[in-house]
């Protein structure tokens, strides 16, 4: 950024210009970049200079490069294995959460059985949703800057109303790997009111329903807006429906017309992605014609909108659910909505807009782009936080993140910062190691995601934890923050209703200066904190795979043969060896091959250990 000085005094102009701080809607099939200019929100087309929508696709090239938007689209056919989208549905889940979707990918999720977040498999590296979000936000990012003329440091980025605290925080985790200090996690439905210029004006109250149906995701949020403030009411939806689930509808349609199998489409990838473009052809064309016809491996294809309406009834229909249990919720009646705000595009299909007029009595607005809304709306949030608007009520919020420390040294954050005070927050925790009586609970302060770098303060120790295997006990810690900054911290063993907390006052005790140069070391070294964070999370969970499969050869060692045992024994000693090597993706592949060994050997002990109970012989 260009700064004025006057040379004669050496003193900074008067004229300063204001800082930018863009706003980004980070979708699940487009995102966008956007910035207030001369008091109007704008957004920032891409450097391909096509269009303002990034297409949320990422390519992996042999070679290591990352591309990313339309360029990243060409290769989906190509080489699906290498080729990324939908990337916000794996944000802050497990893999049991997402196994439904690799019908419909052609990249690979790791399986690992166990409730650790998501990791994708591309060639012989690994990379969590964060890492690959990040890319996202990166090139986001460079568009910005190239358009500005100017560095980029400061972020407003939209979430669905509904994200979990995990989802939340992964997505702050991505805007910090990608160079940016996430001043606020906005809820997509408020971006979206306040792009309609709802709210700006503090003597109007009204109550708001907005419906965003993007490419994956799904919600409905009732607002109340009263001077100035924005509340949620209600919000309802699904994380696993959208324009997605329609495409999948209209592959389904011609497979069957063509006498594709399931099993087909799932080993022929790129048969796979080439129906699913055209699908996607087909459902934007059939929004404002009667017909769509066109070719697909030589074959002839064609889809009526009558037809098109009828395979994505039981879509709309559940979303219709959606918004009759958001109102119950909300405690208001459909005549007391002022206003219908569309998200997302796939609200464009006549079909929607058509079943909402019939539900709230009322027409929906689509005078704003559906696809643009939210990232307008973030950069009016961003604006606000810039201190160029003084109309809106912007409550206190916590100036650093506050967590706990866990294995290997690592920060695990509870409430992150920016979260509105008064605020409470908990998280479920458990022992690493058998017998574990005392669990100690250190409370940290700041963003860096080892504990080292931030501002202990407190500690404490949960006693007398009934002894158990590792893994066993639930222990709750929760975060309770008042609205003077008062931190208490509190921890209790579900099973055995042991607990305890400690009061910790001097939450805000840190000088701003002191906070500044904490959030420029946080984005300075996020790169690198990540890639500690994410070798000490591998590390700890290989150590964990490693004794349990030490405790599955000595249980089940009668059921192997000596050619299972021996095999077992080997991958686990290479597990072992590639934890001392500090390579993550090295820790990471040896894993796999040990599960991926050693599952059919697990289910089978299983079904001879029930066997055995059954008959009466004890195990």
């Amino acid at each position: 950024m260009k700064i004025p000085i006057d040379l004669k005094k050496g003193d900074v102009t008067e004229n300063v210009p204001k800082e930018v701080i863009v706003g980004i809607d980070l979708g699940t099939t487009n995102s966008l970049i956007a910035y207030i200019e001369n008091d109007v929100p704008v957004t920032v087309k891409s450097i391909e200079g096509k269009n303002k929508l990034t297409p949320s696709i990422l390519h992996f090239t042999e070679s290591g490069d990352i591309i990313v938007g339309n360029k990243a689209k060409d290769f989906m056919i190509s080489h699906p294995e290498r080729t990324i989208f939908s990337v916000k549905r794996l944000m802050g889940k497990s893999y049991a959460d997402v196994s439904q979707l690799n019908t419909s990918i052609g990249y690979e999720i790791i399986d690992e059985e166990n409730a650790t977040l998501v990791k994708i498999k591309i060639g012989n590296k690994f990379y969590t949703p964060v890492e690959l979000s990040s890319e996202i936000l990166k090139s986001l990012k460079k568009d910005a800057e190239k358009h500005l003329n100017t560095i980029i440091s400061k972020a407003v980025i939209t979430v669905p109303a509904y994200f979990n605290d995990a989802q939340r925080q992964a997505t702050r985790d991505a805007g910090k790997l990608a160079g940016l200090d996430v001043l606020r996690i906005v809820n997509e439905p408020t971006a979206a009111s306040l792009a309609y210029g709802i709210g700006l004006d503090r003597t109007l109250q009204s109550n708001v329903a907005v419906y965003d149906l993007g490419g994956g995701t799904f919600d409905i949020s009732i607002l109340h807006i009263e001077d100035g403030i924005f509340e949620v009411l209600s919000t309802h939806g699904d994380t696993f429906l959208g324009g997605d689930d329609f495409d999948r509808a209209i592959i389904n349609y011609w497979a069957e017309k063509l006498n594709i199998s399931v099993d087909r489409l799932k080993k022929e990838t790129n048969l796979n992605q080439e129906l699913r473009l055209k699908a996607e052809e087909a459902k934007k064309v059939l929004s404002s014609k009667s017909e769509f016809t066109s070719e697909i491996s030589g074959k002839t294809v064609s889809l009526t909108k009558d037809k098109f309406e009828d395979l994505i009834s039981p879509f709309v229909e559940k979303t219709l659910k959606s918004c009759a249990q958001a109102l119950h919720d909300s405690g208001l009646k459909g005549s007391e909505i002022d206003k219908i705000i569309l998200v997302g595009g796939s609200t464009r299909i006549p079909l929607i807009k058509q079943k909402l007029e019939t539900f709230f009595g009322l027409v929906p607005d689509d005078s704003l782009d559906p696809d643009e809304v939210v990232a307008l709306g973030a950069a009016i949030q961003a604006d606000i936080l810039a201190g160029n608007r003084k109309d809106i009520l912007l409550l206190d919020v916590t100036p650093l993140s506050l967590g706990i420390e866990t294995v290997g040294g690592l920060m695990d954050t509870i409430i992150p910062r920016n979260s509105k005070v008064p605020q409470r927050a908990g998280r479920q925790y458990t022992t690493s190691v058998d017998g574990q009586k005392n669990l100690r609970i250190t409370v940290f302060q700041g963003e860096r995601d080892l504990v080292e770098h931030n501002r202990k303060l407190g500690e404490f120790i949960l006693k007398d934890i009934p002894p158990m295997a590792a893994g066993f006990p639930k222990i709750e810690v929760h975060f309770i923050l008042d609205a003077d900054g008062i931190l208490t911290v509190k921890a209790k063993e579900l099973r055995s209703e042991k607990e305890t907390s400690v009061e910790i006052k001097s939450t805000y005790g840190i000088s701003e200066e002191e906070m500044a140069l904490m959030l420029i070391e946080s984005i300075k070294n996020a790169e690198v904190d990540m890639k500690k964070r994410a070798l000490l999370e591998a590390v700890n969970e290989a150590n964990n795979v490693i004794l349990a499969a030490e405790k599955f050869l000595t249980q089940n060692q009668e059921i192997l043969s000596k050619t299972e045992y021996d095999q077992v024994v080997l991958l686990n000693n290479a597990l072992k060896s590639s934890v001392q090597s500090g390579n993550k993706d090295e820790i990471e592949m040896a894993m796999k091959v040990l599960n991926d060994y050693s599952s059919p050997l697990a289910h089978r002990a299983l079904d001879v250990n029930i066997q055995k109970a059954l008959k009466g012989v004890k195990m």
